[in-house]
């Protein structure tokens, strides 16, 4: 895909590798539109977009809201004339044992997780089906591939996402409609930040980690020539390969390298 003048939906922009495919995305000749919650920040990173001289429009969108979700896809359709990339990154994560999940968190973790793909996905696969062409990203989590301990609902609703690319793939096999999932891996985004404020705690490991620049390059190659999935740490393959062949010994390995928790001050 040539990408310069295409118009770009992004769920969850105002921070964290949203943001950074935006501001990639602009700065490559890509009208953006941002939607995430809250506005103050989406503001601010669209008058950055724009001073650098791209195109960007905000929407303060709540993504377990199909209704926002669709009024997102619509500004791009009024602002910019279509839609032919829809990025759908909007999530959050809990560190815990199942025990210690309350259900409620649980069942809005899906929601924004899962539902907000969900309800992106919806929005925009109407104007990829008429127009016959368009791109679905779905920023999902390595832990799709192999689940941590102690993150069983977000590697849950994570999973969910990669099941649900890999049905729409098979429907639009041999189309111009392209569904990508991207698996990063730890990334220094606003995640373990917000855990920390929303829980009280956060988490860290020993394994290896990425910048949202990473995965939002990433994102961008994919784009260019598309691939059904993409692993911005490329080591992090192998660990999805390792976990289909030797599921026990994965266990030990994730254990050893996995997240702990930290508690805020």
């Amino acid at each position: 895909m040539d990408l310069k003048g295409r118009t770009a939906v992004i769920t969850g922009a105002s921070s964290g590798i949203g943001l950074a495919c935006a501001e990639h995305l602009a700065r490559g000749g890509v009208n953006v539109v941002l939607g995430a919650r809250r506005s103050d920040l989406l503001d601010a990173a669209v008058a950055r977009i724009r001073d650098a001289g791209g195109r960007a429009e905000a929407v303060t969108v709540d993504v377990t809201r199909e209704e926002d979700v669709t009024r997102l896809v619509g500004r791009a359709q009024e602002t910019f004339g279509g839609l032919d990339i829809m990025i759908c990154n909007a999530g959050f994560g809990y560190y815990g044992t199942v025990e210690e999940t309350p259900p409620d968190l649980m069942h809005r973790m899906m929601d924004v997780n899962f539902m907000g793909t969900f309800y992106g996905t919806r929005a925009a696969f109407p104007i990829f089906r008429a127009q016959k062409s368009g791109h679905l990203i779905l920023i999902s989590s390595i832990v799709a591939k192999r689940g941590i301990a102690q993150m069983s609902g977000y590697s849950a609703t994570k999973a969910a996402q990669s099941a649900f690319a890999e049905s729409l793939r098979s429907e639009f096999a041999g189309s111009a409609v392209h569904v990508s999932t991207v698996f990063p891996i730890s990334t220094e985004t606003e995640f373990r930040h917000a855990m920390e404020r929303d829980f009280g705690h956060s988490v860290s490991g020993l394994g290896p980690k990425q910048s949202m620049d990473d995965v939002a390059k990433a994102v961008v190659a994919c784009l260019r020539r598309p691939r059904p999935e993409v692993y911005p740490h490329r080591l992090s393959r192998a660990l999805a390969i390792i976990n289909a062949v030797a599921p026990s010994f994965t266990d030990r390995l994730v254990t050893k390298y996995g997240r702990r928790r930290k508690v805020g001050a």
